[in-house]
């Protein structure tokens, strides 16, 4: 049972102001097409945003909006909530801003956490680490509110207190799963090449 979590806060300032969970995407809004993946695996979707009547006119009652215990404090405020209220002991968390998003990706990220049984399983592409595409543990909630009470609001501090594996590429590109899964856009370049990988 696993629970997946969007993340759709901040201010969106690369992005001209406008809400990249409600850009326009192949055909679908970016968060239609998050949640189409997600439910090919997930018993339970919730959006964490602080402006649900952004979304309420556009998601149906299945999906969950909920809103940060600490507004304003970036995405480790908002995966605090998801975690917070989660209903099933593993949560999918993702950025509103990744087109690319796969469900593949997470069951791998998924069998890996269950088998070496980790707090979070992360993929690390091209040397680089995506927190925001991991399966993590409903209890790295509190690990996430000491930090957020400390004053400390970077992701990657988060990794530093928790037990974490490392997901490397060769766990997906030996399935065929494509690492775009990564992707996401900041601004309207970044936002146009998405669109033309489509």
């Amino acid at each position: 049972m696993i629970t997946g979590a969007i993340l759709a806060g901040g201010q969106n300032r690369r992005m001209e102001g406008k809400m990249k969970a409600l850009l326009p995407f192949a055909g679908e809004l970016l968060i239609e097409r998050q949640i189409a993946q997600m439910k090919t695996v997930c018993e339970e979707i919730i959006v964490v945003t602080n402006q649900p009547s952004l979304f309420l006119p556009v998601l149906d009652r299945s999906i969950r909006i909920i809103t940060d215990y600490f507004p304003s404090k970036g995405p480790l405020s908002g995966m605090h909530a998801a975690l917070s209220l989660a209903r099933h002991p593993d949560v999918w968390i993702v950025g509103c801003d990744m087109p690319f998003i796969s469900a593949e990706a997470a069951q791998v990220l998924l069998e890996q956490k269950r088998s070496v049984k980790c707090d979070a399983s992360v993929p690390v592409i091209d040397g680089r680490t995506h927190p925001l595409h991991g399966i993590y543990s409903k209890s790295c909630a509190d690990a996430i509110s000491a930090l957020l009470l400390a004053g400390e609001y970077r992701v990657m501090e988060m990794l530093r207190m928790i037990y974490w594996q490392e997901a490397a590429e060769a766990l997906f590109t030996e399935r065929g799963i494509d690492l775009a899964f990564v992707t996401n856009v900041n601004n309207p370049e970044e936002y146009d090449m998405a669109l033309k990988n489509a």
